[in-house]
């Protein structure tokens, strides 16, 4: 690896030399930027067209660049945001400039470039596409910005700790946000080893968000596989444009703190450096669903509250064992004993506080006017729960990412190198049943399952004897182990040490540690070509390789590193008709894989622009996207005791359902196949006055080849076993429930297929914007999601839409006064069914009230801040099996030196 970023650096180092001759007249400009009344504008930025070269403005609205005057006149764009853009063409250089912005509050002026991989009006986007502003970013609660994500429309957060938040647009929400591509500046974030986005873990910290640009729906024609659902954006501050000095400080309820600061300067005029960083920590947000789980493999658990002890949603170490039928007792032959397992604020300890630490440094350089060169690295730990086949405790979960780009005005290539650490990380049901099994005291012996079980039936036995009935001795055999000493005390030195000693073995079968450290190595390049005045075409390509590495742990990686690999290429043809009112595009991309056969994926759209300013913006598309299974659907080796889970890229698998725990009929799982996507979506954006603006649309969804989790029982090696496995193998663990022992070679397997059938979905979005005035701006929006009928759907497939049918925003922002602003938010969403391999049930209906209040001095460039999320405390659980998520109020300043 060491080669190849030796070979990159020298070939930077070349090309910086070849360009170096950058020669230039360069001229002062300056001058202020005001609004329409006179006042200044701080923070408006300025561009020099056609290059790299910017700056922003001061606390006092004014600004000094220097220009190139040598091939002729200059143009300056000049914007902030609220306002619309104005471009001042000069012929010389000048200090005296004054550029007043009219107000524009709808934001239809603002331009995005994620939509169709080039800058456009973000009305003319030819898919459905929202832009959070920098103003807005700052303006959310603590402590993700990702989780204020869910005040626009269409937009949904998946929330398994305060700092572990999924996104996901226009259903099938999980909280791995696999169907959602997330990127930084263009640079994947994900974990290379659990395809996981760890909420803003790996993103940007707020203070550096110069926007977050959302695209939803199928993105593969131009971003690949798994932009399947949409694409997340966030665009950092350019070191050239914003320099200066921010700090930010807040703190609050659950011992919350949150630091961020951040420096950019520029050295000359062709160097500059910013470093970034955020430390958080709060007591975190833990699970407390102490309902009976319904995903017991062998089907057999009792109702919450029962005297025979039952398998809880939120409980870890609930171990079972099935009374035998030679037991003297009749009644309670057959019946399931459950021991009660440990809550998670027992097993996690000391380990409840959420924590984040980001340190992302990077240089710039203008090769000429035109090109820039940018190096950097991002550093991220964190801790945070995160849910999916089990519940899992990610301590000092990290990633190391190292990046660079040299950009063009219409090029760019990109590469970066991001690996993964587990470090101290570990799975609450393993932790949970190896202590339940462990022995007691230092030897081999008597497990503390065992003392359980044996005093329970002891107990009931000895009641009986008294003459009592069976519900009579069920009750005296629970009181009595519901005491010491039948119970290992979670206060205790012996359950530390225990405790710590599984946390700290990542050894398959007695640990319960995750190890992960996997590599991502991507680079990616695109050109445009301009064919004519209205008629553009981009083409690009992409490669990405995995290394994936756990030691066994987590991969089928025994004997080393599992190497994967991805290849793309993508173009995209557009062109402008009619005045340039009628924008078509046809976009098309082939991937090719290790494991999966070639995938090709297509979008066609069509934009329309009419009125007099081109303010009502009409749009249609077609396209179709794949999602490529995720590393871990590929090759994951991990074994939960009851589940033996398998990647499944081989040659498939064979077995047998499971029927209340027992073989069913024959079952035949082919090999991983790429799950499939076709989108038809209509659409209207537009400013409907200079005060209201509408953004409507509707769309359809058919999913084929959709990727799912199945559980049957079966051979490791992929076989059916033999009806003398499945009785030797019954009989071996009983009187246990069958197949959950980890050295057997038939188990209950889960693996990760394809459904037969078609999948279909359909929804439709709103959002309207009204500004009364600065001191008050109305938004409201509402989102519509349905997953079309199931008839005929394989009852043990399970697609896990988890979306809410129905939810709506409201909210209000503005200035009340010239330096003290707010911003407040309503959320409701519809409860519904809520579905992963670690638990399924029905969430109600969920809502969160948000507020901010900020007061700036602007001559001291110092703002009060004040708010919180959930103010109201009112029920807020995403994720069924995850945590309620309170309230939380904060207090903090924010200081702006430019």
């Amino acid at each position: 690896m060491r080669k190849h970023y030796r070979f990159l650096l020298i070939l930077l180092l070349l090309l910086g030399q070849t360009l170096a001759g950058w020669a230039q007249e360069m001229g002062a400009v300056g001058g202020a930027v005001l609004t329409e009344t006179g006042q200044p504008l701080p923070g408006a930025t300025i561009f020099i067209r056609g290059s790299f070269i910017g700056t922003s403005t001061n606390r006092d609205g004014t600004f000094l660049l220097r220009a190139d005057f040598s091939n002729g006149p200059v143009t300056l764009a000049v914007s902030f945001v609220g306002y619309v853009t104005r471009e001042v063409t000069l012929t010389q250089p000048d200090n005296g400039i004054k550029v007043q912005l009219k107000l524009n509050p709808t934001q239809t002026t603002e331009m995005i470039a994620s939509a169709s991989r080039t800058e456009e009006n973000i009305l003319q986007a030819p898919v459905t596409v929202e832009k959070i502003t920098s103003q807005q970013v700052l303006r959310l609660p603590p402590p993700d910005v990702q989780v204020g994500l869910n005040q626009f429309k269409g937009i949904d957060v998946n929330g398994t700790s305060m700092l572990m938040n999924s996104l996901s647009t226009r259903g099938f929400n999980s909280p791995k946000s696999e169907r959602l591509v997330q990127l930084t500046d263009y640079f994947d974030t994900q974990s290379p080893s659990l395809n996981v986005n760890t909420g803003n873990l790996t993103g940007l910290p707020e203070l550096d968000i110069e926007s977050i640009e959302i695209i939803h729906g199928p993105a593969s024609a131009l971003y690949g596989a798994n932009a399947f659902n949409g694409v997340v954006l966030q665009n950092s501050k350019d070191a050239f444009v914003s320099e200066g000095l921010s700090l930010r400080v807040r703190g609050g309820g659950r011992h919350l703190f949150d630091g961020q600061i951040r420096y950019a300067q520029r050295l000359g005029d062709k160097f500059a450096f910013k470093v970034t960083g955020a430390y958080l920590t709060a007591d975190d947000w833990l699970a407390s669903n102490y309902a009976a789980t319904n995903l017991r493999v062998d089907g057999r658990n009792n109702a919450q509250g029962s005297t025979l002890g039952y398998e809880a949603v939120n409980r870890y170490g609930d171990v079972a064992f099935t009374v035998p039928a030679n037991y003297p007792f009749a009644d309670l032959r057959g019946k399931t004993l459950f021991m009660p397992g440990f809550t998670e604020q027992t097993l996690i300890g000391s380990d409840d506080q959420a924590k984040s630490l980001k340190i992302h440094p990077s240089l710039s350089y203008l090769l000429t006017s035109s090109v820039k060169m940018t190096v950097g690295a991002n550093y991220s730990r964190g801790t945070a729960s995160y849910q999916s086949s089990s519940r899992y405790r990610f301590k000092d979960f990290g990633t190391n990412q190292y990046h660079g780009e040299i950009k063009g005005a219409r090029w760019f290539v990109r590469g970066q190198s991001i690996q993964d650490f587990g470090n101290q990380s570990y799975d609450l049901n393993l932790l949970g049943s190896f202590i339940q099994n462990a022995p007691i005291g230092t030897g081999a012996g008597t497990t503390y399952a065992q003392r359980y079980f044996g005093a329970y039936l002891g107990e009931y036995a000895v009641a009986r004897s008294k003459g009592q009935n069976d519900a009579q001795a069920q009750q005296a055999a629970f009181a009595l182990v519901s005491q010491a000493p039948y119970q290992l005390d979670p206060n205790s030195a012996d359950f530390r040490n225990l405790r710590n000693q599984i946390i700290g073995d990542a050894t398959p079968g007695r640990g319960a540690r995750l190890n992960p450290s996997s590599l991502l190595n991507e680079g990616n390049a695109q050109y445009n070509f301009r064919l004519a005045e209205t008629a553009d075409l981009i083409v690009g390509g992409a490669y990405r390789k995995f290394r994936l590495g756990s030691d066994g742990n987590l991969f089928s990686d025994g004997e080393g590193r599992i190497q994967n690999h991805e290849l793309g290429g993508y173009a995209q043809l557009t062109k402008k008709l009619a005045d340039e009112r009628l924008k078509l595009a046809l976009a098309g991309r082939i991937d090719d894989f290790k494991n999966f056969k070639p995938a090709f994926s297509p979008r066609a759209s069509v934009v329309y622009s009419a009125g007099a300013t081109r303010q009502h913006n009409f749009r249609a598309s077609f396209g179709r996207a794949f999602r490529s299974p995720t590393q871990l659907d590929q090759y994951i080796q991990l074994d939960v005791r009851q589940v033996l889970l398998l990647g499944n890229v081989d040659n498939g698998f064979q077995g047998y359902r499971i029927v209340n725990g027992r073989p069913g009929p024959a079952i035949d799982l082919a090999t991983l196949k790429l799950e499939r996507l076709s989108t038809l979506e209509v659409g209207y954006k537009g400013a409907l006055t200079d005060k209201l603006a509408l953004d409507v649309n509707y769309y359809r969804n058919y999913y084929n080849d959709f990727i799912g989790a199945v559980r049957f029982i079966g051979n490791r090696d992929g076989s059916r076993p033999s009806v003398e496995q499945l009785t030797a193998e019954a009989a071996r663990v009983a009187p246990q429930s069958p197949f959950q022992e980890a050295s057997s070679d038939t188990r209950v397997l889960q693996v990760w297929t394809n459904a037969n059938q078609q999948v279909r979905s359909q929804g439709a979005a709103f959002g309207l914007n009204y500004a009364f005035a600065p001191f008050l701006n109305v938004a409201a929006n509402y989102t519509l999601n349905v997953q079309d009928g199931t008839a005929g759907q394989d009852s043990d497939f399970q697609t896990y839409f988890n979306t809410p049918q129905h939810k709506y925003n409201v909210g209000a922002s503005g200035t009340l006064v010239s330096h003290l602003s707010y911003a407040f938010n309503y959320r409701w969403a519809q409860g519904h069914e809520y579905g992963t391999p670690f638990a399924v049930g029905q969430l109600t209906d969920y809502s969160t009230t948000d507020a901010y209040l900020g007061y700036n001095f602007a001559q001291l460039g110092l703002t009060l801040q004040g708010g919180g999320s959930n103010i109201f405390n009112s029920n807020n659980i995403q994720v069924y099996g995850g945590p309620q998520i309170g309230r939380l109020l904060y207090v903090g300043l924010q200081l702006d030196i430019k």
